[in-house]
This record gives structure tokens, C-alpha cells and sequence, in this order.
């Protein structure tokens, strides 16, 4: 047995590298970035006025404002921001954005850009909080502490501009939790998130936190101020992007309240997943970002300041704010040219003006139900344009035939920037990315004409750069019915007909965030996919209104194509958890006869390590509590107190093969989001529980043999100085001197230190319990030698000068063998309950080493989380603990506290992974119960002792 527990710790090992190396793969293959690194000039103006007579918090935090050294002088001149980073952020992460700022501003030093004088803009005076580096993402009341201090901030800063001033507010990260938490407050002209989890907090140690959350969602549902939510995709390993994504209300889009996520993948001119920390500096992002500051700072309401947010971060989703052309086209004899009929517009480099009338196909009624496309090449379709476009625009008009020399402007269904990679170079380009003259304008509407009327295209400006290309392409998409059960089977071919335009539609398909695909494409033979073509076959793939991703399919582009989606996730409720729609953009040259779709397990599993990490913790402490209920349940029949090595054993045997497949059945069952492991009966998902269960298993092995070898050098110091856990003169104690000890301890827990210190304590203490009980036991066995029954299994009497029922009163080794046996299973249970109290603990270290002791740490001074622990240890901890232990485990009553134990289990594998706080929340409770049923007796009774050195 022993060697399948090596296996099944082999197994864990194995398969957290396989997590691991998947994970860091994601970058590379799955949502690989393209960032410019920006550059610039930074200085930073400590705002010392901004002291303890504004807030108490002004002694932890700070306030600065950036200027670009070499642009900008050290006086306010324009318009308010503030800025907030997250966990672990500082106020220098402001200055990207600020130096974008400044220098689309200011053309140079203290010269106002042409592009800006005169017309009403002002600069931007940039301010950051300073944090300190603050683990915000753990601790609800560093969250609370921060909201309070950017909220005075805010006030501070606009006493110093005139009354009426907004301030616009940029979060990054948990940053943005801290900006949404500021509301309502009518001095916020808007907020803009970046990488910031809105809907499930990443880390969810802490209750307060879930509260904060709750609260933002009510502002989000009916806040005026217009919010914008940047989120990186899969190239940020920080966040599950699922959670960046603002969650929808009804209420909203009745009352028009402006809330929007873009992701970087979709953006205009950016085109490309972004890193976590990437997205306060990628180029790209950051230019955007200022300018969209710029002009908010003049926009005078929320509409005007939506309609902004919506020009400078577009992801083609919606049309383009702006007015479309409404001019009436006059054709005259000579002004334009007729395109055949079934032939496509092609204007190569254009010059001049010149129209182009094209005749739509026709149906069999003489009407016209055809999708008109338009691919204009670095130029503009007004109002869409690369930032720095060629000069030549493009208007598209349709025109009776009756009247050929008047025509009106034919509205688009679609009109937005889409990328056009370079063939023979990586999409998007590693470190570079996008420059802003790239990009082609897509055009599109639905052309459901009555007969006899024709589409004219106007280009008017050329110079002899760029290019035109229109056809029509079919209205219908094609409709795949795949399931995920047959691609995890098998391939599937898709038929693709020729055209400049196809849709894919695979309603069938789940959008989760745990599942990635294959995309292959199969070339027409006969076709020409050289880089001649002027828009080589381009893919873009979304599942959510939010996300779109673009793949090129020439055969020069030797990346992977991974369709993934963030459309739905675990504990993340979605509006869309099913699914996609591929479309395949080209100008005809390069042929796709059809795509093989499949999923690709690497890319997948790549995706579970970092949204199920705590979910593993957390059925890990369910794991050992089934392990004490079963030993508890034991010793209950009248068995001895079996070794850890044992117990696991048992559970191998007994419980593993009942919990894996019951774990595999209650995972089709359509739990809530927010129970098990978040995925609400999905079918397709429902393996990953039988997954989870024995790499869990396996770490839970693993752990206790790194506890055994963590013991090895205290024992072996213990030995050779020849000190113990015993003595052999015991005297009676008075239970106040213990009332007295724990009360002391829970003072201090009251006034100063947290009770993650006092757990830790507790931990340390019993870890040194268990290594002084083992060497006690080895030099008993020293004394005493046993012959075969050196692990002598006899039950624990529960009167200690009693005899067994077999009629044998047990021998000391016995009872101390089986006394080793209830410590170590203890030390197992408490360590896999550290990593729950060990992320507030970094909290309190971190926030001493920054604010030292004169900074209150508020909100973890309930000593009755600890107290159970505390007392547990103590009592197992003197000499007499035999006493306590034959009481824990033989006392006879018509509800055994074991039932606290099976109610943490339960509670760690349904709940905890979501609401990983409540698992140390019921742990304690479930020690309370022990302790007050079974150890408090002994202790109201006198019948402790103490041992005297």
C-alpha cells in the first residue's frame, strides 16, 4: 500500500508540472502579446500637503503627481486624474499613461499640439496613491483602508482646481475594485478599469472581501458614471479574465448607464492579448487610454464622455459613435464606372475621385437579400480610420436605377478596424505589436434592396496609396451542429465555400474558459496564398459581445491557431456559456476549402492550474477531515488510534474509489456557479472533479512525508540534548491557571496582533509537540523493547487505571504510540489549514515592514477564530494529554462532535472552493464543538495537570 501512495504522490507531482509548464505555454501559443515598450520622463511630486489633518491614513500612505520632466513644469495646468494600482502596484505604474498623455498634449515644452489648441481641451495633471505595495487582493480591510484614503485624495485634489471640477478615476488590477468602491460620487466624471476582476474576487481567503463585492455590484447596477473595463485576455495569468468581464443589468440598458468591457484582443490598433502587469505600459493600450483622458476631461456629461470612451476604445462590437455621412451622391456621365455583374470592385492605389456602381444579386422575387463587404486598406470609412490613415475615404450610397444621378448613403450593419498581419512575420508581432497606421476598415451592410437598385462606392482623396476591395458575399451563415463530446472523439471537417466573407456559427459548442480548440485550415490547391494577395484569410472568432480574437490562416503564419473563450468560466454566471461564431475575412486569392476543428488538450489544461489552485486547497482540507472522521469513527468501535500512514491507506482503499466516482456524478448535477467547482452540470466539464481528486490526494500524501522530513533535524536535536514532551512527576493544576494563560493570549489577539499569528503559534507549538512525542516514543522503545509488538494496537481505555475489554490493561508504549498517533493527525489537519490563514499573515508582516506599528490593523482580532485551536494544543501539549485524548475519542454522546468534522468536509468540497474563508470558518467551528463537549469538562472538572521541569 505504501508504494501506491507513492504513486498517487508521484502522480500529484507529475501533474502540477504538466499545470504549470501548460500555464506558462499560454503565452507563447494560446494568446501570445505584441506590446511597444513605452518610454519616458518621469518626476514625481510628493503632495506633502496632503497630510494626517486630511486622514489618519495619511502616516501608512502617500499622494504624488507625475510630471514628464521635459515637457511639463511642476505647476497644475489642466484637468484632474487620479490613479490607483493594485495588489502589490505603486504610484510609479501611473506614469506610461501620464507621459502619453503629455506628449500628445504638448508637441513641446509648455507648446500646446496644434491638434489641441484652441479647441476647448486642457492637459492632464496626474496623481497617484501610493500604497506601499499593499496585498490588497487578500484582506478586505487594506481594501476598505485604500478606498477610504482615495476618496479624502480626491478630495484634497479638487479643493485644489475650481468648484464644479470631475476627476477622472484609473484603476489598475484590484486598483479598480478600489475605484468602482468610490462610488456613488458625483466628482467622478469616469472610471476606467484595467485588468480588474469586477465579478469574483481572485483570492477569496477573506470574507470582507465578498462584502465589497457585493457593494460594487449595487453601484455597477445603478451608478450614472460611465465605466470602461480594459481586460487582457489570456495572456494575464493573474486574473481569470472571466471575472474582468462587468456584469450585465437590465437596469442598465433601460436607464442607459454606460458600462463597457473591451478586450485588448479586440481593440482597434491593438489587436493582441496583454499581460497582467503589461497593461498599465503596453504602447498600444496605454496611447489610447490618454487620449480617451483628454478629451473626457472636456466633455461636460456622461453621455459626452461615453460617446468618447467609445471612439478612442473601440472593439468593433457596436457601430462607431460619430455621424455617418448623409450627403446625397450626384453620379454624372463620365464620374464613375460600372462593375460587371458577379464581378468584384479592385482599386488599386487610388487617386483622385472616383465612383463605382456594382449591381447586388439578384433573388428570385427580383429582390436583393446579399451581404455588401468593403476592405479598405490603411484609409478611412467614415468615422473609421487607422489613427494616422491614408488620405483617401470611402462612402458607400445606394441608387435607384430610376434615378441613377441621385443616391443615399447605405447604412452599415458592421463598420470597424480590423488588423492585417504581415505575411511571414509572427501575429502580432512579439515586442512591436501594431503600429497606428495599420489596419483595414471593414464595411459591411445588409443589402436588402428592392430590384433595380444598384451600390455605389465613392473614393474621393486618393494619392496613390492603399487599396479598395467590395463584393457581396452570402447573408446566411453556415450552421455546424458539433458537440464537445464528439471533438474530444475525433476531428470534425467543416465545409468552407469560396467568398470574401464566411460565417461559421457553432451554437452547439461550450464557450468556457477551461476548454481551448484547434483550428486548421485546408487551402484550395488552385489558389494563391502568396503575399501578393492583398488580404490574406483572416479569422475572427467570438463568443462573448465583448471578445473578439483574430487569427491569420495563410500557410506563411506557422502559429497555432487556439480558439479560446472567457465567455463563461468557474463561479462566473454568464449570459453566454455556449456558442461561437467564426468568420473568415479574405479578398479571394487564398482559398479555404474547409477547417478542421478539435480541442486541444495542451492549451486546456494550460487553463486549469490557475482558476482551480484554491479549489485544491480546499478539497485538500476535506480530504484530511474525512481522514479524522474515519480514524475518529475507529477508535469510537474500539480500535486503536491507527498511524497517519494508515489512515491514509484507508482512505485510499475505502473512500477514494465511492469519492471518485460521486465527485464525477455530482458534477453533472446543475449546481449553482457558486457550489462544487463551478461549473453548473456541464457535461463536458464534469471529468475535471475525477482529475482534481487524486492530484489532491497525491499532495495530501506529499505534504505528510515533507512534515515527516521537516521533523527529522528538530527530533534529532531534541535527542541529543535529551529533552522531550514528558516528565514523570505530574501534579495537579487549577484550572485558572490555564483560564488565566488562554485569557492573556486572547487579549493580546484582541488588541494586536491578528489571529492568523496566534494560528501560526499554534501550528509552530504542536509541530514541536509531535517531534518531541516521537522522540519520547523512540526512546521508550529504547527502554523497553517489545519484540513484536513494538506498534502494540490496542484501544485507548477511556479510564486511564483501567483495564481493556479484552481484559489487558495497556501497556505505556501503547498508549503512547496511539497519543504520537492523534498529534500527527492533528499536524496534518492544521497545516493544510495554514494556506488558508497564511495569505492574511502576509498582509499583517507586509503591512509592518511598510507602516510599522503605529499603523492600526483593523479587522482581525476575533480571537474565537483561534480559540479552539489554542486550546486543543495546550491540552494535548502536557503530560497528561493521554487524559484528553481518551476523551476526545471514547466519550459516548447521542451527537458526537465527529459530525463537525463530516459538516467541514462537506462544506470544503462544495462551498470552499468558492468561498474558501468558510472552510477555516467551519474547521473552527468544528474544533469549538470538540473542545467544549469533550476537553472543557476535564478542565471545569480539575482533572488537568501540569508537568514541572
Amino acid at each position: 500500500m505504501a508504494r501506491l501512495l507513492a504513486v498517487f504522490a508521484s502522480f500529484s507531482l507529475v501533474a502540477l508540472a504538466i499545470l504549470y509548464y501548460a500555464g506558462v505555454d499560454t503565452i507563447k501559443t494560446l494568446s501570445p502579446q505584441g506590446c511597444r515598450m513605452s518610454w519616458m520622463w518621469p518626476s514625481y511630486i510628493l503632495q506633502s500637503h496632503f497630510d494626517h489633518s486630511w486622514t489618519p491614513l495619511a502616516r501608512r500612505y502617500s499622494l504624488w503627481l507625475y510630471r514628464e520632466g521635459n515637457l511639463e513644469n511642476t505647476e497644475l495646468h489642466g484637468a484632474p486624474v487620479l490613479f490607483i494600482p493594485g495588489n502589490a502596484g505603486s504610484s510609479h505604474q501611473v506614469r506610461s499613461i501620464a507621459s502619453s498623455a503629455a506628449n500628445q498634449y504638448f508637441s513641446a515644452p509648455y507648446e500646446v499640439s496644434p491638434e489641441f489648441a484652441n479647441k476647448g481641451y486642457k492637459g492632464l495633471d496626474f496623481f497617484a496613491v501610493e500604497f506601499n505595495e499593499d496585498l490588497s487582493a487578500f484582506h478586505g480591510p487594506t481594501i476598505d483602508s485604500e478606498t477610504a484614503y482615495a476618496a479624502r485624495a480626491i478630495d484634497y485634489i479638487l479643493s485644489l482646481y475650481p468648484p464644479d471640477t470631475s476627476i477622472l478615476v484609473m484603476g489598475h488590477s484590484m486598483g479598480g475594485v478600489v475605484a468602482t468602491a468610490l462610488l456613488p460620487n458625483p466628482n467622478i466624471s469616469a472610471i476606467i478599469t484595467m485588468s480588474t476582476p469586477h465579478s469574483l474576487p481572485p483570492v477569496r481567503f477573506d470574507r470582507r472581501i465578498d462584502h465589497i463585492y457585493a457593494d460594487n455590484l449595487k453601484d455597477l447596477a445603478s451608478d450614472p458614471t460611465p465605466i470602461l473595463s480594459l481586460c487582457g485576455g489570456a495572456t494575464d495569468l493573474m486574473i481569470p479574465s472571466e471575472s474582468c468581464i462587468l456584469p450585465s443589468f437590465a437596469e442598465n440598458e433601460a436607464n442607459s448607464v454606460y458600462r463597457r468591457t473591451v478586450f485588448t484582443s479586440a481593440l482597434e490598433g491593438c489587436w493582441t492579448g496583454v499581460g497582467h502587469l503589461a497593461m498599465v505600459w503596453c504602447h498600444q493600450v496605454r496611447w489610447r487610454i490618454a487620449r480617451a483622458a483628454l478629451e473626457i476631461a472636456a466633455s461636460p456629461s456622461p453621455e459626452a464622455r461615453a460617446l468618447v470612451l467609445d471612439r478612442w476604445l473601440r472593439d468593433g462590437h457596436t457601430l462607431p459613435p460619430g455621424h455617418l455621412p448623409s450627403d446625397v451622391l450626384s453620379l454624372h456621365t463620365g464620374e464613375y464606372d460600372i462593375v460587371p455583374s458577379g464581378k468584384n470592385l479592385l482599386v488599386r492605389d487610388p487617386v483622385g475621385t472616383r465612383s463605382y456602381l456594382l449591381q447586388p444579386p439578384v433573388s428570385s422575387d427580383g429582390s436583393s437579400t446579399a451581404r455588401f463587404v468593403l476592405y479598405a486598406s490603411q484609409g478611412s470609412v467614415p468615422p473609421v480610420a487607422p489613427h494616422k490613415p491614408l488620405p483617401f475615404r470611402v462612402t458607400v450610397y445606394t441608387c435607384s436605377e430610376a434615378e441613377a444621378t441621385a443616391c443615399s448613403p447605405l447604412a452599415p450593419t458592421t463598420l470597424k478596424l480590423i488588423p492585417s498581419p504581415i505575411p511571414g512575420s509572427s501575429f502580432p508581432v512579439p515586442d512591436e505589436g501594431t503600429d497606428e497606421s495599420e489596419g483595414v476598415v471593414l464595411y459591411e451592410a445588409d443589402a436588402a434592396l428592392p430590384a433595380q437598385t444598384r451600390i455605389a462606392v465613392k473614393i474621393d482623396g486618393g494619392d496613390g496609396r492603399g487599396w479598395v476591395f467590395g463584393g457581396f458575399a452570402t447573408k446566411e451563415p453556415i450552421f455546424a451542429d458539433i458537440s464537445l463530446a464528439g471533438l474530444l472523439l475525433s476531428s470534425v471537417n467543416i465545409p468552407v465555400p469560396h467568398g470574401i466573407r464566411n460565417e461559421i456559427q457553432l451554437p452547439r459548442l461550450p464557450a468556457n474558459a477551461l476548454i481551448a480548440y484547434r483550428l486548421s485550415p485546408k487551402y484550395d490547391s488552385g489558389s494563391s496564398c502568396s503575399a501578393d494577395a492583398l488580404l490574406l484569410p483572416l479569422l475572427s472568432h467570438a463568443t462573448h459581445p465583448s471578445e473578439t480574437h483574430y487569427y491569420p490562416l495563410a500557410p506563411s503564419f506557422s502559429r497555432r491557431i487556439l480558439l479560446h473563450s472567457h465567455s463563461s468560466g468557474p463561479y462566473v454566471a454568464s449570459e453566454h456559456p455556449t456558442g461561437h461564431t467564426v468568420t473568415i475575412h479574405s479578398t479571394g486569392e487564398c482559398r479555404i476549402n474547409e477547417i478542421e476543428l478539435t480541442v486541444d488538450r495542451w492549451a486546456a489544461i494550460g487553463r486549469w492550474g490557475t482558476r482551480y489552485a484554491t479549489a485544491a486547497a480546499c478539497w485538500a482540507v476535506g480530504i484530511v477531515a474525512i481522514i479524522l472522521w474515519d480514524m475518529w469513527g475507529i477508535v469510537e468501535r474500539g480500535a486503536p488510534i491507527p498511524d497517519v500512514r494508515r489512515s491514509l491507506e484507508f482512505f485510499m482503499r475505502k473512500r477514494m474509489p465511492w469519492l471518485m466516482v460521486g465527485s464525477y456524478c455530482i458534477s453533472l448535477l446543475p449546481l449553482r456557479v457558486g457550489v462544487w467547482l463551478g461549473n453548473g452540470g456541464n457535461p463536458a466539464l464534469a471529468p475535471l472533479a475525477t482529475i482534481l481528486l487524486p492530484i489532491t490526494f497525491g499532495l495530501v500524501c506529499v505534504l505528510w512525508w515533507t512534515l515527516q522530513f521537516l521533523m527529522w533535524p528538530l527530533r534529532f536535536v531534541l535527542g541529543r540534548i535529551g529533552s522531550g514532551s514528558r516528565r514523570e512527576d505530574i501534579t495537579p493544576r487549577r484550572p485558572l491557571t490555564t483560564i488565566t494563560s488562554m485569557g492573556l493570549i486572547f487579549l493580546l489577539i484582541f488588541i494586536l496582533v491578528p489571529w492568523q499569528v496566534a494560528f501560526l503559534g499554534c501550528w509552530l507549538i504542536h509541530f514541536f509537540t509531535c517531534a518531541a512525542s516521537l522522540v519520547d516514543l523512540a526512546r521508550f522503545e529504547l527502554q523497553h523493547p517489545t519484540g513484536a509488538e513494538a506498534i502494540p494496537l490496542v484501544p485507548v481505555s477511556p479510564r486511564a487505571d483501567s483495564q481493556s475489554e479484552t481484559g489487558r490493561t495497556p501497556s505505556p508504549h501503547s498508549a503512547q504510540a496511539q497519543l504520537v498517533n492523534a498529534h500527527l493527525h492533528l499536524l496534518l489537519f492544521m497545516t493544510w489549514l495554514l494556506p488558508l490563514a497564511a495569505p492574511v499573515l502576509a498582509v499583517w508582516v507586509r503591512t509592518l515592514a511598510t507602516a510599522g506599528l503605529t499603523t492600526p490593523f483593523d479587522g482581525d482580532h476575533n480571537f474565537l477564530y483561534v480559540a479552539p485551536f489554542l486550546a486543543l494544543v495546550e491540552a494535548l501539549s502536557g503530560n497528561d494529554a493521554e487524559r484528553f485524548v481518551v476523551a476526545l475519542f471514547t466519550k459516548k454522546e447521542r451527537l458526537s462532535p465527529r459530525w463537525g468534522i463530516a459538516a467541514l468536509a462537506a462544506a470544503a468540497f462544495f462551498v470552499g472552493p468558492r468561498t474558501t474563508y468558510l472552510v477555516f470558518e467551519m474547521a473552527s467551528a468544528a474544533m469549538a464543538w470538540m473542545v467544549l463537549s469533550r476537553i472543557g469538562p476535564l478542565y471545569w472538572g480539575g482533572r488537568s495537570a501540569v508537568r514541572r521541569g
